[in-house]
């Protein structure tokens, strides 16, 4: 038999041991052990990634409860009102044009825009040479009027001297009765040639009269007092007065203010002549200035097919802080109360109790609800005067619905969206 040979060991070594020899072959078990392990980290980070989707997708999809929300308001004392709002406009109460009545150029402008000035107060000239040279034509042509009258005159008392005479003649059979005749004719010419005259003499008289009234309209005074709010026209300016007449400044009385408010149709049929009116300024919205409704101009206006209707009120402006053409938001009262119980509007149910009185929700001392039947004043979009049922500092239920925890919140917003790439 063939002997298989084997590795040698240490026989002393493992009799001092007491146990077998082992022999240890080096590169055998290791290289397997570490192919495990490298393959073992690969399924960390899928099972990261799997571990934080499903707690993603459980906090944005896992069932919460759900809570009511309550808001609720104090009853409070204060002011209420029901009012027509509008926009409106500032225009003086009273304005007028002085413009020109003759031709010519402008040759002073004494004024400018915003001088205060009295009635009859010089405001501008235009230069009169052109129709002071016509005033000395048409004198001229009066004094050849009048020296024709006076020859005419002449003829006439010749006239009337010669039919004596002729009268005479023919009287004592010295003349013929057609030379008496003749002298009449010449008599009455004479006359009619002296009436010609003068009515000549008097025609130009009105036009020079015409002359010197065109020459006093070439100074323009004030025809009222106020303040200067326009001036159209410079000095030196040619003014052409033969078809219109030009402006050369507006005079306005800024004393008392217009308010022009434009009024919807749907609205203008609740306002009423005499009723109260007030107004705020963009510049000044804390303070208010009342006036009483004047006018409601019956022609509308249409503005992108919207018919406005034109409401007038006066208010005084003795300090001159109120403009021309300002902006204003105009208030028209129907109805008003001072120092009243006031709720908000959402807080009155529009279902009716007893009696017609409405209901409003109480939430309690402590913490219950309860429907309480009022009785109501005036109403706007905001407020609600309550007159009886409730008591200042009462908490009223303004509305009620339905609300969400923090996670409910989470879960909504998520709804719909694209989960964020994990990795």
């Amino acid at each position: 038999m063939t002997k298989t040979a084997r590795p040698k060991t240490d026989e002393k070594a493992a009799d001092e041991s007491g146990r077998a020899n082992v022999t240890f072959m080096p590169g055998a078990a290791p290289p397997a052990r570490r192919r495990r392990r490298s393959r073992a980290w690969l399924w960390l980070p899928v099972i990261a990634a799997l571990g934080g989707a499903g707690y993603y997708g459980w906090r944005a999809y896992a069932p919460t409860e759900t809570a009511t929300a309550i808001i609720t308001q104090p009853v409070t004392r204060g002011d209420i009102e029901n009012a027509v709002t509008a926009v409106g406009t500032l225009e003086a109460l009273k304005s007028v044009d002085a413009g020109a009545q003759v031709s010519g150029q402008l040759k002073a402008l004494h004024v400018a825009i915003g001088d205060t000035v009295t009635k009859g107060q010089l405001l501008a000239e235009i230069d009169p040479a052109t129709i002071e040279n016509r005033m000395e034509i048409n004198r001229a042509e009066l004094a050849n009027l009048q020296a024709q009258l006076v020859s005419k005159k002449a003829q006439l008392d010749f006239k009337q001297a010669n039919i004596t005479r002729q009268r005479s003649l023919v009287a004592g059979n010295a003349a013929a009765k057609q030379a008496l005749d003749q002298a009449v004719a010449d008599l009455a010419a004479a006359e009619a040639d002296v009436n010609a005259t003068e009515a000549q003499i008097r025609k130009q008289q009105a036009t020079l009269g015409g002359d010197e009234v065109d020459l006093g309209y070439t100074k323009i005074y004030a025809p009222m007092a106020g303040t200067v709010t326009a001036n159209p026209v410079k000095e030196g300016q040619t003014l052409n007065a033969v078809q219109s007449a030009p402006t050369i400044v507006t005079i306005a009385d800024l004393s008392t203010m217009t308010v022009r408010a434009e009024v919807s149709e749907a609205d203008v049929g609740r306002l009423k002549v005499g009723m109260e009116a007030y107004f705020t300024l963009l510049g000044q919205p804390g303070k208010r200035f009342a006036g009483t409704l004047r006018q409601i101009e019956p022609s509308p206006t249409v503005e992108n097919n919207v018919v406005l209707y034109n409401a007038l009120f006066d208010v005084p402006n003795p300090n001159g802080e109120l403009m021309m053409s300002m902006s204003a938001q105009v208030f028209f009262v129907q109805a008003a109360a001072r120092d009243v119980l006031v709720v908000p509007a959402g807080a009155v149910s529009a279902k009716r109790g007893e009696g017609g009185k409405a209901e409003v929700t109480v939430v309690t001392a402590s913490g219950a609800q309860e429907v309480r039947q009022v009785e109501t004043g005036i109403r706007n979009r905001v407020s609600v005067e309550v007159k009886s049922g409730l008591a200042e500092g009462d908490k009223v239920v303004v509305s009620a619905g339905g609300g969400k925890a923090s996670g409910g919140g989470s879960r909504n917003s998520g709804r719909g969206m694209r989960m964020p790439p994990m990795f």
